[in-house]
């Protein structure tokens, strides 16, 4: 069960602070001024299961693709926990700054607004969420390991993109009751300490890869 636990928080804490449906709430309400309220929590689930499926496809086919490319799993680990640490001190030290894309995102009186485009990439989920879905895929257990361990983090993990999805279906779904229920202290604080932990996991998958390569060599 600790495997499971263990492998649910680290996709989870280490998705959550970039994808931050929470913040891209704002822009969903802008983008889907017209729908009525049953249409958009139907928009909002179908951007949920688009994430689901974008986030999971990333974390296991990508490292599989960069590995027929010749591209050793611990130089990916150490890439990719750099992409996620840099990602984290965006997160933690600039004053604007987002995955969601919403300087490309703009609605306009004529253009039609799709569920996958631009709501669910790269609105929801941009380049950095799938860097860190990659990342965290390659992060899976090494070969020899007991069937019994692999398939608890299979489970936690599968579960903690099942947790990120269900977020974005709530936090797009009650947008408006959110965006005043935080505020913009309550959603500054979330930012930020989710960036911190951000960091502390891609410096983790540094050291992990770094110590895979110095063991191999």
């Amino acid at each position: 069960m600790s495997g499971v636990i263990s492998a649910f928080l680290l996709v989870f804490a280490g998705l959550f602070p970039i994808v931050n449906p929470i913040e891209g709430a704002p822009f969903f309400l802008a983008l889907t001024p017209n729908l009525s309220t049953t249409e958009r929590n139907a928009l909002a689930r179908r951007i949920a299961i688009n994430g689901f499926m974008l986030l999971l496809g990333s974390m296991v086919l990508g490292p599989w693709l960069l590995e027929v490319f010749g591209i050793e799993i611990p130089v990916v680990r150490i890439a990719g926990g750099l992409v996620v640490t840099a990602l984290g001190w965006k997160l933690l030290t600039e004053e604007q700054w987002s995955d969601h894309g919403s300087s490309d995102v703009r609605p306009t009186a004529t253009r039609k607004v799709g569920a996958f485009y631009p709501l669910t990439m790269p609105m929801t989920v941009g380049p950095g969420s799938i860097s860190v879905a990659i990342t965290i895929g390659s992060k899976k257990p090494a070969n020899g390991v007991e069937f019994t361990d692999f398939a608890q983090h299979v489970i936690g993990a599968f579960a903690g993109v099942v947790a990120i999805a269900a977020s974005i279906y709530i936090a797009y779904r009650f947008a408006s009751g959110l965006a005043r229920l935080l505020g913009e202290t309550g959603l500054e604080v979330m930012v930020r300490l989710s960036a911190f932990i951000l960091m502390c996991i891609g410096i983790e998958i540094i050291w992990n890869g770094y110590t895979a390569l110095s063991l191999a060599h």
